[in-house]
């Protein structure tokens, strides 16, 4: 009898160990205080990072009308197969908003996926891509919001039920698929960097445009390969060489116009992006479509009708 006790007794202190390990390796990990220092953010710089990490198309209030000075008030609603996400207001408004938020706070929801208060944030933030920014624009971005108007519209809560509302869990989820570097490697000019820099890091296309699991992670075996509208209309296409034949120069046009080279237009998502993309400068756009065309081609069938040229 003294031995199993002393068994059982053994058990609950491994499950004890190996539940603190888990706690641990799963924290909220925000960056470090000092992660910003030396760091003057140029908000005239966070215009171009605003608009080619796409911040207007999802937390500007649906309906609304993008103007110079955008107001990020929110609501905008986004479906998944494990809920429906609602943007929150980022305005500089001090308590609907980010206003009161330190810089260093802005800095780790965008980065880290951690809140003021130590929560994880869910992924439909793609704080994954953001990892991969410099922090300098981060800085500049942090800047440009900080710019812009407030409004004291409340964020809605997230419409996510059990088990995907336990915040904790995004730990490990994070701990399976958190970025860990660029998912094109490998010898890259100049030119092709930039066009890796805002695809994977800023543009963060691969949210939409890569196939997920059953657990929401990304499938990096198949980049940018197209996958299924998590909204449950139509199918996000493949702009790998394998799927995506334009020249770099279509592409380019693409991105300023919304026009393909057969002149049909971009519809569902790709109008936001589009109307972001165009904000930037063209050699910009030019290494987008460099990067493309680098990005190792897949061939899928077009089962579904495309969400969005």
């Amino acid at each position: 009898m003294l031995k199993r006790l002393r068994q059982l007794n053994r058990l609950i202190l491994a499950g004890l160990v190996l539940a603190a390990l888990g706690l641990w390796l799963t924290r909220p990990q925000p960056l470090a205080p000092d992660a910003l220092d030396g760091l003057a953010g140029d908000p005239l710089a966070g215009a171009a990072v605003f608009a080619a990490a796409g911040c207007a198309s999802c937390h500007m209030a649906p309906g609304v009308v993008r103007g110079d000075d955008p107001v990020l008030a929110g609501g905008r609603r986004f479906a998944s197969p494990f809920g429906t996400f609602i943007a929150p207001n980022i305005s500089s408004d001090p308590e609907a908003g980010i206003g009161g938020w330190s810089d260093i706070d802005l800095a780790s929801a965008i980065m880290r996926g951690v809140s003021p208060t130590g929560e994880h944030l869910y992924p439909a933030f793609p704080y994954n891509a953001y990892l991969l920014a410099e922090m300098q624009d981060v800085a500049n971005l942090i800047a440009y919001l900080r710019s812009l108007p407030a409004d004291a519209t409340p964020s809605q809560p997230h419409e996510v039920g059990f088990p995907f509302n336990i915040r904790l869990a995004l730990g490990g989820w994070k701990l399976l698929f958190g970025t860990r570097g660029w998912t094109l490697d490998g010898a890259l000019g100049p030119q092709e960097r930039r066009g890796r820099y805002l695809v994977e890091a800023l543009g963060h296309c691969a949210e939409c445009h890569t196939p997920r699991n059953r657990l929401g992670g990304l499938e990096r075996g198949l980049w940018l390969a197209g996958a299924p509208n998590p909204a449950g209309e139509g199918r996000i296409p493949n702009i790998t060489p394998g799927g995506l034949d334009w020249s770099e120069a279509q592409i380019v046009a693409y991105l300023q116009t919304g026009f393909t080279p057969d002149f049909d237009s971009a519809g569902g998502e790709m109008v936001d992006v589009i109307a972001n993309m165009r904000r930037l400068p063209e050699q910009d756009l030019a290494a987008i479509a460099a990067y493309l065309k680098l990005v190792p081609p897949v061939v899928t069938a077009a089962a579904e009708p495309s969400a969005g040229n």
